[in-house]
């Protein structure tokens, strides 16, 4: 099997705290082509037409959601680690 070694230069990885209570407005091109994972407490996603929870481990993918804004429900920080293409 060959492995080929990524380039950690090829990605942009990006770390945004969300104090418990708080929101975050959600601005597409903030997170346009992110993979998003969940790496402490938990965060509410509030779209359109609803409203969704996840807990940490979870990996996200914001496009094409209707999403509006972030709020963090808990009584700690939530971390979100986003992760993108440089190119």
């Amino acid at each position: 099997m060959e492995r080929r070694r990524v380039d950690s230069c090829a990605f942009r990885r990006r770390v945004v705290t969300i104090a418990p209570d708080d929101w975050h407005a959600f601005v597409d091109s903030e997170w346009d082509d992110s993979l998003v994972v969940v790496e402490r407490g938990d965060i509410e996603l509030y779209c359109s037409a609803t409203v969704r929870r996840f807990a940490q481990g979870a990996m996200l993918w914001f496009s094409g959601l209707g999403l509006r804004a972030l709020h963090n429900p808990g009584v700690e920080d939530t971390v979100l680690v986003a992760l993108s293409r440089r190119c």
